[in-house]
């Protein structure tokens, strides 16, 4: 009988004398087909942060901004690492409709059939496959390997296979195939937005008097990750002071107080642990500088801010009160966000903070305050950028309750004001539900009350920014790089 050969006419026997076969002569098994970081048994420590903020988000509806940064720190995750983290985490939220689209057809199986913990591992994996510069073998990899940590081995077979079908096609190529449907229907898929979202930034950039065209500039927009953006707040800190103790930072596009950073974790800011400088968009900066920048015929009394929770205008309010030696009334409902407007106003000594219902404020102080600003509780859907999760988390039902409570607080705020006192009613929100439909419903209440240009106010403060037409202000964040904050101003006479 013929003896087999191996190549150059060798016995395939290994060292012990054991016959080898083909397979295994050229090392194609099963077993050294799988690379050695596919079979180790624990993730790496960014993933790790990733999975964990992804289930907090999911199970005690948590903001990921306020989830990460302490995980961060508590895992001492610094450096590469901490940024990996934060684009798992962000990035996988912010397009979860977009994965779970394609996650669906690979899987061949809805999504929601999935327990959410191994969902939340395959977004992951999709997430660095499709939208990260990550080698495929290493995405999958290291996917299977926080599957195996966090979810079982079983489960971690159905991750590498579902994951190696994701790998097999770009991200154009999975586009055609699942954004499908009308042009709402599509974008919703390819730009991970619910599609009742996509609908009322539409109407929103219409009443602006924007083109309709518009709308997909907006929506990619939404997932491009906000800069980071410090306040110099007046008479506390000089601006070009900070920026010559920050060499990568520029200043802001439009306001006189804004720095943004080029990166990196803004804690070690100086300034930043005595409140003289906060973090805030610069869209939120633009307008409270509007209010503060209206002529009013008496401004002796106290300003007020009706919703003030977290205090981000309201210390930008306080620095601007104080220069003009004018007190600030801040109230919150929530007593945990009234310890965090405490907390931001802590540089400044004529602010007080209460624990209070800012509907019951007109019928308790009426008429008393010159200026007032409500930022209104509302969708956020103008910060999609900042909280990935809320465009999930939000549903059309929500605008009705919210409307209600915002007809409430404003109505509340234009009968705490004094006559020639104005106020400005705020949502981080363009949809016209929450700011022209509010707006229009209490001024046929009010007929004491008279609507101003806040196009004009806001340029007063940026006099090249480019609006629309007014009386209505509305910041766009693929226009001015803010978050999409909505600005009326109302005096009453």
């Amino acid at each position: 009988m013929t003896q087999e050969r191996g190549t150059g006419g060798h016995d395939r026997r290994d060292a012990g004398g054991r016959q080898r076969g083909a397979a295994r002569a050229q090392r194609r098994t099963s077993r050294t087909a799988q690379r050695p970081a596919e079979r180790r048994r624990g993730a790496d420590p960014a993933r790790e942060a990733a999975f964990d903020v992804l289930r907090e988000v999911a199970e005690s509806d948590a903001y990921a901004n306020l989830v990460l940064p302490p995980l961060l720190r508590t895992r001492r995750i610094v450096g590469r690492d901490a940024a990996l983290a934060t684009e798992l985490a962000y990035g996988t939220l912010r397009l979860q409709g977009r994965y779970d689209a394609i996650l669906a057809v690979a899987a061949d199986r809805p999504v929601e059939e999935l327990d959410p913990p191994l969902l939340d591992v395959l977004r992951l994996g999709a997430h660095q496959l499709l939208g990260m510069r990550i080698p495929s073998h290493a995405a999958v990899s290291q996917t299977v390997a926080l599957a195996r940590s966090r979810v079982g081995a079983g489960p971690a077979q159905l991750v590498n296979a579902v994951l190696r079908r994701v790998a097999a096609s770009s991200l154009q190529e999975w586009l055609d195939r699942v954004a499908t449907g009308d042009e709402i229907a599509r974008l919703s898929t390819a730009t991970s937005h619910p599609a009742w979202v996509v609908r009322a930034l539409r109407q929103a950039l219409v009443a602006d008097g924007r083109p309709a065209d518009e709308l997909v500039a907006v929506l990619e927009a939404d997932n491009v990750p906000a800069a980071v953006t410090l306040v110099a707040r007046p008479g506390l800190v000089d601006r070009e002071a900070l920026l010559a103790a920050l060499p990568d930072a520029q200043p802001g596009r439009w306001t006189p107080t804004a720095v943004r950073l080029a990166g990196g974790d803004p804690a070690s800011v100086p300034g930043l642990a005595d409140g003289t400088v906060a973090v805030q968009d610069e869209g939120s900066q633009l307008v409270a500088l509007a209010l503060a920048s209206v002529p009013v015929d008496d401004d002796s009394g106290p300003w007020l801010d009706l919703c003030a929770g977290p205090g981000g205008k309201t210390g930008l309010l306080g620095a601007l009160a104080a220069e003009r030696g004018v007190s600030v009334v801040a109230t919150e409902v929530q007593p945990h966000r009234a310890a965090l407007v405490r907390q931001s106003v802590r540089a400044l000594g004529d602010v007080e903070v209460r624990v209070a219902d800012g509907r019951q404020v007109g019928r308790e102080e009426p008429g008393r305050y010159s200026r007032v600003l409500v930022d209104a509780p509302c969708t956020g859907l103008g910060a999609l950028r900042r909280r990935p999760e809320s465009r999930w988390r939000r549903r059309p039902a929500d605008v009705p309750a919210l409307g209600d409570l915002q007809r409430a607080l404003l109505s509340s705020a234009l009968d705490a004001t004094a006559p020639g006192g104005v106020v400005a009613y705020v949502t981080c929100s363009p949809h016209v539900a929450e700011t022209r439909v509010v707006v229009s419903d209490v001024l046929a209440e009010h007929p004491d009350v008279e609507l101003l240009d806040a196009v004009d106010a806001i340029r007063a403060v940026a006099p090249a920014i480019p609006l629309g037409p007014g009386p209505h202000a509305q910041l766009w964040p693929h226009v001015h790089g803010t978050d999409a904050m909505h600005l009326t101003l109302l005096r009453r006479h």
